[in-house]
């Protein structure tokens, strides 16, 4: 039994693709045979597959890191200031004394004669060292508006805070802003961890 060899020639009448009029009814067979023949419409499915346009799958973007943020440096407070006015407000308005006394053994007008006594002190020591001025110059109570780029730090709302600025709202509070300190300068061999010097008497 001879078998005939594939003809290996491209221009051969074999091998050049079918014209247009010859596609037709290889078309209409195709698609007959397979709505008609599962077995071929697989094979028709496998031959058409290297075809079929695959749409390439898109290479994520490489992930850019964003900016770190610029690290917030902290103050760090020296508690010498503090514990100066702190000796101060004990010195003139004994306001140590005051909150370390147990008040609970005493009556309501001792207790409000005690308090007046601190109170004028302590204003005696913010008068002194102090430059105080309200933050907000309208009176409490008054309706106040404020806009976009207000100081927050100066500023702090309360109640429904919802939305952006410009902001409407009633000033429960002016807010107290300090333009000028003067507290005495020390030497160096004062111990300003000593708020008041125990009394010993001889």
């Amino acid at each position: 039994m001879t078998h005939s060899k594939p003809d290996s020639n491209p221009t051969s009448p074999k091998n050049l693709p079918p014209s247009f009029f010859k596609r037709i009814p290889l078309a209409f067979g195709a698609f007959f045979r397979i709505l008609t023949n599962p077995e071929f419409a697989a094979r028709f499915m496998r031959l058409n597959q290297p075809l079929q346009e695959v749409a390439p799958t898109p290479t994520p973007a490489p992930a850019t890191a964003s900016p770190a943020a610029a690290p917030v440096t902290l103050k760090v407070a020296t508690p010498d200031a503090a514990l100066q006015l702190l000796g101060l407000l004990q010195r003139d308005a004994r306001l140590i004394d005051f909150t370390q006394e147990n008040l609970s053994a005493y009556s309501d007008e001792e207790v409000g004669g005690a308090a007046r006594l601190v109170h004028e002190g302590c204003c005696k020591v913010l008068r002194e060292h102090f430059t105080i001025t309200p933050v907000r110059e309208e009176a409490e109570g008054s309706r106040v508006t404020l806009n976009d780029g207000f100081d927050a730090r100066a500023i702090r709302l309360t109640g429904n805070v919802v939305g952006s600025a410009p902001f409407k709202g009633s000033l429960n509070h002016r807010g107290w802003r300090a333009t000028e300190t003067r507290l005495p300068k020390l030497t160096p061999s004062h111990d300003v961890t000593v708020l008041a010097q125990a009394e010993v008497e001889l």
